[in-house]
Order: C-alpha cells, then structure tokens, then sequence
C-alpha cells in the first residue's frame, strides 16, 4: 500500500481507509491500484468475511478524481488519465461483483469517483452529514465511474435532473434514488464499525440503520418528471423556464452555467444507458465518453474555472446549444483514438 491508502485486517473484517484528508480523499492512480490489490487479496481469504470502505478525516468518503491532475495532463495528451479511468472503472466493476460482503460508509462528502468506489456496493450506508453527488457537468465533463447506470435507474426523471444540473443528494435522497441502503447517524459509526469485527453484516445493521429522513426530491417529483421526460436539452430548458415553479427556474439557470456540450452528451449518455443490461455496459461506454471529453476544450477549460484559476466563468466552445449538433454528440460514443476497451 502506499501512504494514501491503508488496508489491514480487524478481526473478520477486511478495512480499507482513503486517507488524503486534505484533499477530500480524492484519488490518484496509486489509490485505486491499492484498492484494488486489497480487495484482490482478500477475495480468497477465508479469514476476510466483510470488507469496509471508510474515508480519513471529519469531512467525507472521497470527493472524486485528483481533477487537477486532469488538467494539467490533458494538456499534455492525456495517456495518464486515459489509464486512470481504465484501472478506475474496473475496480467500480470489482466493487458491484464483490463475492463478499462490501459496506461502503457515505458519510459526508461523497461525489463522483467516491461515488464509484461506494455505490456500486453490497451494503451503502448514508448519514445525516452525508452529501451525494455526480457533479461532472460543473467541470466540463460527464457523469462516469458506473453513475450513468445509477442515475437512468433512479425514479422519474429524477437522476437526469441530477446529472445535468450536478446538483448534490442528501441521504434521505440518496436512499430515494438507488444511491444508497441503509442511514446510520453518524455519532453511532464507531460502534457499528467495532461490532462488525466479530457480527454478521445483518445483525449489525438491524441493531444500527434507522428509518429514512425526508428526501427532498421527493416533494419535486412532479415538475421534474415533467421537464426532463424531453427529448432534447433545449426542450428540458424550455420546459423549466415555463412551468413557473422556482425551482425549476432555478434549474434552468443552472444549467445555463454548464458545457452545452456535456449536457448534450450526457442526456445521450443517460438514455442510452437505460437500455444496457449491466454496469459493464455502462462503464465502457463511460469510458468512450470520457476519452472524447478528455480531448474536448471544456474539460480543461472547465477545470480551470472551477478549481485552478477558481474565476468561475468557463468559456465554453461552442457557447450556446445551438452550437452543438448531434453529429459532435455522436462522436463522443465512439471508439478511443488509442484503442476501444470493454470490461464487458
């Protein structure tokens, strides 16, 4: 293990712990490698009944890919982060495939690659810290990392307006959109985590899990099944700046701030992957989205605004969804220039 990673045995439970506080626990290569080999390893231990996920720090599990790194090598070609998304979307596929039982703590922070690395699981435990999010569309990118899968499955329309807006989960919402399984308040995980050493995952998780909090969605069903059921971003936003609901006009000025690009090409994502029959099949076409969009002008620029200049005014290319025809769209979902891949 490297030093952003630490994994032993306690007691029957395999623990894996992201520890780069200070960076939200946002992975690097090296990060997913050593999960990876960790839940290679233990895959045939006998003495390994259940592997927990939790991350370092008061914060949250992990917000995501090392997005800075992304930058600086998409400017370069991009080989480094080509070969990050490969080793990271076939450890998301080993997470949902676990023969052993996996529980994943969501508390606080949780967003995209942590999304990755915590949703596919066996057991997904949320708190009342816990914040949920595919935020990939604020950046110049598309949801990844297994979250077309999810989010096409989520009720109504409901993941659609999550991933074009990037908008965040709380754990009542989590539980609500497939995210998640199980709320624990989070005073009470460490003594969760200490009985799970010597007790079956389900004994302990009836001793433990409490009845869902309120999921806000919910209450915002009716506009947003409505608005996002169109076939075409123009139409969602032209359905959300008529309603006359608040929110939904808050929605549309959200999306207004995002890559007219990536919203088009997410809304395909999306629709094609609710016709996939596994998450492998989303994950490798994931996979062919993400290579474009590493080669597409918003991702860095995205990037850049957001986390490296931090001016908050990306300048899109094209600027408006006019500018974007479906033959750019479509290019998004074919073959890399390095080779199409498939952990199908």
């Amino acid at each position: 293990m490297g030093d952003e990673v630490r994994a032993w045995r306690d007691g029957r439970v395999g623990r894996i712990v992201l520890d780069r506080p200070r960076a939200l626990n946002s992975l690097t290569h090296g990060m997913v490698l050593d999960v990876r080999a960790a839940l290679e390893a233990w895959a045939g231990d006998d003495a390994v009944r259940v592997v927990v996920l939790t991350g370092a720090g008061e914060r949250g599990l992990c917000a995501g890919g090392d997005i800075r790194a992304f930058h600086d090598d998409a400017k370069e070609g991009g080989a480094g982060t080509r070969a990050f998304f490969r080793d990271e979307y076939r450890l998301n596929a080993l997470v949902a495939r676990y023969p052993k039982p996996y529980v994943a703590v969501m508390d606080g922070i949780t967003m995209g690659g942590g999304v990755g690395v915590s949703a596919h699981g066996s057991v997904r435990i949320v708190t009342e810290r816990s914040v949920v999010a595919m935020p990939e569309t604020r950046i110049g990118l598309v949801p990844d990392v297994g979250g077309t899968w999810l989010l096409s499955r989520a009720p109504g329309e409901l993941g659609t307006h999550l991933a074009l807006t990037a908008g965040s989960m709380t754990a009542g919402d989590a539980l609500l959109c497939g995210f998640a399984d199980h709320f624990v308040p989070s005073a009470r995980l460490p003594d969760l985590l200490t009985d799970l050493t010597d007790s079956p995952v389900e004994d302990v998780l009836a001793r433990y899990a409490e009845p869902a909090p309120t999921a806000p969605l919910a209450g915002q069903r009716a506009w947003i099944d409505a608005c996002y059921a169109a076939d075409s971003v123009e139409e969602i936003v032209a359905r959300l700046t008529a309603g006359g609901v608040p929110e939904a006009k808050q929605a549309a000025e959200e999306l207004a701030e995002r890559s007219p690009t990536m919203l088009k090409v997410t809304l395909a994502a999306l629709r094609r992957a609710r016709a996939h029959g596994s998450l492998e099949e989303s994950l490798t076409q994931e996979y062919r989205v993400s290579c474009a969009a590493l080669a597409h002008h918003d991702l860095v620029e995205g990037i850049r605004a957001q986390v490296v200049d931090k001016d908050r005014n990306p300048r899109w290319s094209p600027s408006t969804l006019a500018g974007v025809d479906e033959r750019t769209v479509s290019a998004f979902f074919g073959p890399p220039a390095d080779g199409d891949w498939s952990i199908a």
